[in-house]
């Protein structure tokens, strides 16, 4: 049985210079939602959302997504289709609904060998996952490592693939996501993403807006008590790059048959690609 217990792990020997070089500068200006910060400005107010609505992480996604949400990731899951000896990482997941549906599908005795690690920088969100796991009973073949998506605690070649579902626009720098990615996953790895995208159907774009900016943040402010966790997480979508950019951001990481799927008109995509 795989221990479920959350850890840290230090980066690899020969990382640690690169991942100093990845530090955090207020120097350098980025975006936090509408917002001009700086980078470790926006690194410190993106772990104080998510720690603020972890233990309602799960009723954010509803609120945001009509609950439409749990069928994406279903979807998603179909898509990667992972093998019964899969090695995935999944980052940014510190709840686990990706792990949870990698289990199910690969089947939860992970008899094949198949394991997942769920890496996440805020360790609330670990929390709240971890006693999700030991209350629907998925005790083996999952982990919980604190770690930051721009400079991941793993060697290189480590992974059979990794997943990112609703959180790499919360990253400061997502090139360096990327390139993480790449070193991490192995050759014929896969990259998997979903985030919230561009919706650009004529009226249901106004729609969608009207949507986000004044019913989003009152109903995060009755159901969670937080009006302004909810108007960043409207805003950050907002301040992502479209289908296209993005894909092109992952073919520059290296990745190649690179390629995305719109979801519900473009609210959500699924971009994928292969580090060959």
């Amino acid at each position: 049985m795989m221990l479920t217990k959350l850890f840290r792990l230090s980066p690899p020997l020969g990382r640690l210079s690169r991942r100093l070089c990845s530090g955090y500068s207020n120097n350098k200006q980025t975006h936090f939602g509408f917002q001009t910060v700086g980078e470790e400005q926006k690194k410190d107010k993106v772990l104080s959302v998510f720690h603020n609505v972890a233990d309602t992480y799960d009723v954010m996604n509803d609120v945001m997504s009509v609950g439409i949400h749990r069928v994406w990731k279903n979807h998603f899951m179909s898509k990667l289709d992972p093998g019964s000896s899969t090695k995935l990482l999944d980052v940014a997941g510190g709840t686990g609904d990706i792990a949870f549906r990698f289990l199910d599908h690969v089947g939860r005795d992970c008899g094949g060998g198949a394991s997942v690690v769920v890496c996440d920088i805020n360790k609330s969100m670990l929390e709240v996952g971890e006693a999700r796991a030991e209350t629907l009973g998925y005790n083996s073949g999952v982990s919980w490592v604190e770690g930051d998506a721009q400079a991941l605690p793993f060697p290189d070649n480590s992974f059979d693939c990794y997943t990112i579902a609703f959180g790499i626009r919360n990253v400061v720098r997502v090139d360096e996501a990327l390139a993480e990615a790449y070193r991490v996953l192995k050759p014929g790895g896969r990259f998997m993403c979903l985030e919230f995208s561009k919706v650009s159907t004529p009226g249901l774009d106004a729609l969608y807006d009207f949507y986000s900016f004044q019913v989003i943040p009152p109903l995060g402010k009755v159901i969670a008590g937080d009006w302004d966790s909810y108007q960043y997480l409207v805003e950050s979508i907002r301040q992502f790059p479209d289908q296209e950019t993005f894909a092109k951001m992952i073919r520059e990481a290296g990745f190649r048959f690179v390629d995305y799927e719109n979801l519900s008109f473009g609210v959500a995509a699924i971009h994928s690609g292969f580090k060959l």
